[in-house]
């Protein structure tokens, strides 16, 4: 039987997982076995970059974070070996990169499940998440699409000035 010490530390550890299960925009839960170190030291990398925070846990405590929660349906994910990668700020970030790792290991880093916002989603459901751009691709896109918009709103606004000038001329 473990000790009361051990009880409060694994108490503590559920309660900062619950935490920031319920401070993130989204997750992603993945079997990570068969990956080498070196790309799960890039992989890791990648999440920093990113403001994602990605660690591995115990399926006991991730269940024990997860219950009673609006994420609980996660709980039916949770076998083999599990990491979970949480973003606070950026809902497709977590998808988008563990996507990109999976399909380069497929028989052996897998994902299993995740949620955005309040919606609990299956492997396929993050991956159509991860195919979403990111923020500031879609910004950038909107940006481009509107100075397109401008710019043809300015040179129809030209042509149509030049066209009032000669009239204007030949009446003063």
């Amino acid at each position: 039987m473990p000790s009361n010490k051990v009880l409060l530390e694994k108490q503590k550890v559920v309660e900062e997982l619950k935490a920031k299960i319920d401070s993130s925009v989204a997750g992603v839960l993945v079997d990570y076995k068969g990956i080498n170190v070196a790309d799960d030291t890039q992989l890791r990398k990648e999440m920093r970059e990113a403001g994602v925070h990605y660690s591995v846990y115990k399926n006991s405590a991730i269940r024990f974070a997860v219950t009673g929660g609006k994420f609980e349906e996660l709980a039916k994910h949770l076998d083999g070996t599990t990491a979970i990668a949480l973003s606070d700020s950026d809902a497709t970030a977590p998808a988008r990169i563990i996507a990109k790792y999976a399909k380069n290991y497929k028989d052996c880093f897998n994902v299993k499940g995740g949620f955005i916002e309040s919606d609990v989603l299956d492997a396929a459901g993050v991956e159509t998440i991860a195919s979403i751009p990111s923020r500031e691709v879609l910004l950038s896109q909107l940006a481009g699409g509107l100075s397109g918009i401008i710019r043809n709103l300015a040179v129809v606004i030209d042509q149509i000035a030049k066209k009032d000038e000669p009239a204007e001329e030949a009446t003063a």
